[in-house]
């Protein structure tokens, strides 16, 4: 067995917390060590990291900061979760990882993709996801359901402009790279949407036995 690393992408909305419980219950069930994690955190002080990334302020955070916060926590993270974890065989179930860097500071901020992949080489060295799954909606849909939830994060304040950026980014990066990725109808039910995650459950199982 190797190790897996299995990342979950997608805007506000998408449900990509309660698909990701679900695909390691799967991941489970056929006996495989599964490690759930998050960006930004993972790590007690990735989430502190996290904390001063999405509490809204009075005090606007310049974007060249917001990035370099986010591959600080990320190689934290890497550190103390992510490569222990490959290390031992686990599959590792994340929520975010840089594909969200070139889509929300990237794509929603306006930063240089170039720049973002000095940064991923420096922090990641060559690690990269072995699949990505990214969950695609319309972005209104997602932001009716991230203001269902409450209070909304400083990212989550953002307006339509930001959004669409967001997503045409994660599109492009799946259509550019289609071995790594799979998109996943997100505007669809619970049910419907992890009907999808079945489908793929034996690719998973085949890239786990390696």
């Amino acid at each position: 067995m190797t190790g897996l690393f299995i990342t979950l992408e997608g805007p506000e909305g998408a449900g990509k917390s309660t698909n990701r419980e679900y695909l390691a219950e799967r991941l489970r069930a056929a006996g495989i060590d599964v490690v759930l994690t998050r960006e930004p955190g993972g790590t007690p002080l990735a989430e502190r990291i996290r904390e001063l990334l999405l509490a809204p302020s009075d005090e606007a955070m310049c974007a060249d900061t917001e990035l370099l916060l986010v591959f600080a926590a990320r190689a934290q993270h890497l550190a103390e979760v992510i490569r222990p974890a490959l290390a031992r065989g686990a599959v590792v179930l994340c929520d975010r990882f840089t594909d969200a860097t070139y889509a929300y500071q990237g794509g929603g901020r306006g930063l240089s993709q170039a720049r973002i992949a000095v940064l991923e080489s420096f922090v990641q060295g060559s690690l990269r996801p072995d699949l990505t799954l990214v969950f695609d909606l319309p972005i209104e849909v997602g932001m009716a359901r991230a203001s269902a939830r409450g209070r909304l994060d400083r990212f989550e304040q953002e307006g339509r402009t930001f959004f669409d950026a967001v997503r045409s980014t994660y599109l492009k990066r799946a259509e550019a790279e289609p071995a790594r990725y799979r998109l996943v109808d997100a505007a669809q039910s619970l049910e419907n949407v992890q009907g999808q995650l079945d489908g793929l459950l034996p690719q998973l199982l085949e890239l786990h036995r390696g």
